[in-house]
């Protein structure tokens, strides 16, 4: 993906020289791996412990660990997201291990995805090119929002893509290449396998553990999920300056960390080279550059909310 920034008449940007993106785009495997074995070492602590209180107690003792479960499942999509740039980690094969597993979990085949986002970046906010945009929900009352702040049709969504590439061996949305059709109907073919052996592995061995410490938990994370997503550029302008057209929101740094520093989305959107380690030292750079600011989660969302509830489709 190209670093290139294309301004807006009368807006100043302050890209970085050569020598400063050279600096900042070094991509390691020890920070990789300390992200990845931290984010996967809590989910399987808190999985193993959704098991015991499920198994000694019972479900209802163990839902507020699937609540906790549930925000460290759904924001694998960031480890998904980091690999799908080839930035966790310098080795290729790293991010291809971590990239193909996370997704697995979060029902968003790997490949898809990186195309998917290949995409977004290239067309971000432009309502007739951007994946994210086409495929959006566009909400025609409260409780239509509702449902999609949920994040549960867009988990729907990915679901039938999949399906339907793997049954009928046809890929028609733009965003996929012709030459890459092949590759998205044999990964979603081998996605559906494996789900499929897994759901009959567990009523063979009469076992609901992944279905109490990753399904459930898969989808109440959503709800963590999609509003954070939203934040990203919704309500920004529709320009081709990812200073204007991408949200950064400052929060803390137990947010940070779990969403592998994408908070800092405009600098992310601007040099998608920079692996995420390093965008909070992007960030002291451009920050001057910066339009739109969320300041915190709670009040973005507001915001977001705000936004799309002004911005119903008529009729």
């Amino acid at each position: 993906m190209t670093d290139a920034i294309v301004s807006e008449p009368g807006h100043r940007l302050k890209p970085l020289t050569p020598a400063m993106l050279r600096e900042l785009s070094v991509r390691s495997n020890v920070q990789g791996a300390a992200r990845s074995l931290c984010h996967y070492g809590l989910v399987v602590l808190v999985g193993a412990l959704i098991w015991k209180v499920t198994a000694t107690y019972g479900v209802l003792w163990a839902l507020p660990l699937m609540a906790v479960q549930g925000y460290f499942v759904a924001f694998l999509f960031m480890a998904l997201h980091e690999t799908a740039h080839k930035t966790a980690f310098r080795s290729r094969g790293l991010n291809l291990a971590v990239g193909y597993l996370s997704g697995f979990i979060i029902g968003s085949p790997y490949e898809y995805y990186c195309l998917f986002h290949w995409d977004h970046h290239r067309y971000t906010q432009d309502p007739e090119k951007d994946p994210e945009l086409v495929v959006g929900v566009r909400p025609k009352s409260d409780a239509q929002l509702a449902l999609a702040y949920s994040g549960l049709l867009q988990v729907a969504g990915r679901l039938r893509f999949m399906l339907r590439h793997a049954v009928t061996g046809k890929v028609v949305v733009p965003w996929i290449p012709e030459n890459k059709r092949g590759i998205i109907v044999t990964e979603a073919r081998t996605y559906a396998a494996l789900y499929a052996l897994l759901l009959a592995l567990s009523l063979w061995f009469s076992s609901a553990l992944l279905l109490w410490g990753w399904i459930v938990p898969l989808m109440i994370g959503q709800s963590f999920l999609r509003p954070y997503l939203y934040a990203e550029h919704t309500g920004c302008d529709r320009t081709r300056s990812a200073f204007e057209n991408t949200r950064t929101t400052y929060t803390g740094a137990v947010v940070k960390w779990f969403t592998w520093n994408m908070p800092y989305h405009v600098e992310h959107h601007a040099y998608p080279s920079i692996p995420f380690h390093a965008l909070p030292k992007l960030n002291e750079i451009v920050d001057g550059e910066i339009v739109y600011r969320g300041r915190g989660y709670i009040r973005t969302t507001r915001e977001t909310w705000a936004w799309f509830r002004r911005h119903r489709p008529i009729g």
